[in-house]
């Protein structure tokens, strides 16, 4: 179901970019990137964070971690890491599978500027298997994101 609500999403936004699917697991950014033959830092993962009482999504380079000390800067509270199935039933992504894109409710997203070092990366696209090829600006305005510093 989660593939299907990123399929309609770009069907009906961005019907130029393809949702790329494999037969081998890339839920992890190592071995995303071993499958797309990309860096890690290309491997764009989507956190699910709750701050206060408010869930929201961070898009950052897969090589990196986030900077808490800039994450409470940033968003005005510390931010905890939603459990698998508060993951599920905000997004409607498995993780592994977490992305911006067709999201089971309307969230805010954050893109870290660390992906801004890259032309093309990659964001899961709703299941463990699934990516597409984006710029990070186009990812931004598809999911009005906005540019944040939170990563080490």
């Amino acid at each position: 179901m989660s593939l299907e609500s990123v399929r309609q999403y770009f069907a009906e936004r961005a019907p130029e970019i393809p949702i790329i699917e494999l037969n081998e697991s890339t839920a992890t950014v190592d071995l995303a990137a071993r499958a797309h033959g990309v860096a890690p830092g290309q491997i764009a993962k989507t956190l699910s964070l709750k701050v206060r009482d408010r869930v929201i999504l961070i898009v950052t380079g897969g090589d990196l971690r986030l900077d808490n000390r800039k994450l409470k800067a940033t968003l005005g509270a510390k931010a905890r890491m939603l459990t698998t199935d508060e993951v599920l039933n905000w997004t409607g992504h498995p993780p592994g599978g977490v992305c911006p894109f067709g999201l089971e409710q309307p969230l805010t997203v954050y893109c870290d500027i660390s992906l801004k070092r890259f032309t093309e990366v990659l964001p899961a696209a709703g299941a463990i298997h699934s990516a597409v090829r984006i710029s990070p600006q186009r990812m931004a305005e598809l999911t009005d994101a906005e540019w944040v510093d939170v990563c080490q």
